[in-house]
């Protein structure tokens, strides 16, 4: 047991451990006080040039970030055109409505094309796609496949799935009405998930052209007239200068936060660390776990994510951590085992809109819970293992006298802790009898770092 000066300084320790979880929830909250598309800036265009930016990969909150900050940017810097190179099979409904609105009502021309050869412009693409003032393919692409679906890939069941099905084809006749693009074709890309070769989408007239090349595109796109803030503008790109807006290092880590595993497992981690921080406080621990945390939150943000899940995911890890301070006989763990796998397997469950399925990889929720519990049992274990150590030798042992006063507060199984002379001490029954917590009991002897006690009679009277 401790002398006064290790209690001391263990509360210095808790103290600052505390300090640097506050401080990492600040730095937690200013992160999340900053949209994406503050993270996702791009350079300052020059006047009179064409610029061209990727969107590779999944449609999300990241993506709708830096297409949002390059047309601001564009405009700002007096751009000709805003190129956005697309390549994707789908993604967020909110999202790609945030997308379609900035390029609707964008202050500086936009053209969408979809590239490279064997690239695609899928489901929440093709709104996209057909919302630009112009829109090319390169050969090779295809354009399409815009139903719905729900965060498991499959259609949306009953009246719901009706219901955002004739709000997907309504809005996907507006935008193409707007552009003057073909609306049944939008139409039936929605209803019957219709997906169109290059060369059908020029046929039909969904897009303007093929251009396999930067330069292909500027070549067909120069002297168009466009509507651009409800005024005809004529673009003259002959001889503009391209300029290429380099992959941001920071949107790509955004993107791989995104990731609904790297998110899953950064939050579990975190929170195991954070737990054990507040159990034995090292400082190191506490850094790590509100790093983890916060970086998971960022990728939750980007993400479908259901705070029911969420909320059982957390229960499970609390309960695998309380094993240890409340002697349960394995009935903590069983319990933080099956929250934290119904949590994970329901931590992404709304509705996507038109992307690929959202969920934590089973395999990896496996080998997490095992590995949770695992930990749970190994720690517990741990506890009852140095409960019934003896004094190492030169040891000062417990020094409390014998008819000292104190009150259960783990309960004696008969192994416990009691509150007494104003600190926690470990404590056993001397006649191997269990006492609940809060029973009075008085101080027989030491027995190198646990106290025998038995139950105070006068009290208990």
């Amino acid at each position: 047991m401790s002398d006064g000066g290790s209690i001391v300084r263990q509360r210095s320790t808790r103290h600052r451990s505390i300090a640097v979880i506050l401080i990492g929830l600040g730095v937690l909250l200013g992160l999340l006080a900053s949209p994406a598309a503050e993270l996702a800036t791009a350079r300052a265009a020059s006047a009179g040039a064409v610029v061209v930016m990727p969107a590779d990969g999944e449609v999300d909150n990241v993506m709708a970030g830096a297409i949002e900050s390059n047309l601001a940017t564009a405009a700002e810097g007096g751009a000709a055109v805003l190129v956005i190179r697309l390549n994707t099979p789908g993604g967020s409904l909110e999202s790609t409505q945030r997308i379609v609105s900035a390029i609707l009502a964008a202050k500086v021309p936009t053209i969408v094309w979809v590239a490279p050869a064997g690239g695609f412009a899928a489901s929440a693409g093709t709104f996209i796609t057909l919302s630009a003032n112009l829109a090319f393919m390169a050969p090779g692409t295809r354009i399409g496949a815009a139903s719905p679906i729900d965060g498991s890939g499959n259609d949306i069941p009953g009246t719901l799935g009706v219901k955002i099905r004739n709000d997907a084809i309504a809005w996907i006749r507006s935008i193409a009405q707007e552009r003057g693009r073909p609306a049944d074709w939008a139409a039936e890309t929605v209803s019957a998930a219709k997906s169109s070769s290059a060369a059908e989408a020029v046929t039909v007239g969904a897009v303007d052209g093929m251009a396999a090349t930067i330069e292909d595109v500027i070549a067909a796109a120069d002297g168009r007239t466009v509507k651009v803030a409800g005024a005809d503008h004529v673009l003259a790109l002959r001889g503009a200068p391209v300029e290429e807006v380099s992959v941001n290092p920071l949107a790509g880590v955004l993107a791989l936060l995104a990731d609904p595993n790297v998110a899953f497992i950064l939050f579990t981690i975190g929170a195991l660390a954070l737990l054990f921080e507040l159990q034995a406080p090292t400082v190191l621990l506490g850094v790590g776990g509100v790093t983890a945390i916060a970086l998971a939150t960022i990728g939750f943000v980007n993400l479908p994510v259901d705070a029911a899940g969420l909320l059982l995911v957390a229960i499970g890890l609390i309960l695998l951590a309380l094993e240890p301070a409340i002697p349960s006989h394995g009935i903590l763990t069983i319990g933080g085992v099956a929250a934290f796998v119904l949590g994970g397997s329901a931590l992404y469950t709304q509705p996507n809109g038109f992307g690929p399925a959202v969920r934590v990889a089973l395999p990896l929720l496996v080998i997490a819970a095992a590995t949770a519990a695992a930990f749970g049992i190994l720690i517990t274990t741990t506890a009852l293992r140095t409960r019934r150590m003896a004094a190492p030798f030169g040891t000062q042992p417990a020094s409390l006298a014998a008819g000292t006063i104190g009150e259960v507060r783990r309960p004696l199984e008969p192994l416990g802790s009691i509150y007494a002379a104003g600190e926690e001490w470990s404590a056993r029954t001397a006649d191997e009898r269990p006492l609940p917590r809060g029973t009075p009991v008085r101080v027989v002897r030491t027995d190198g770092l646990t106290l025998v006690v038995e139950s105070d009679p006068i009290r208990l009277g």
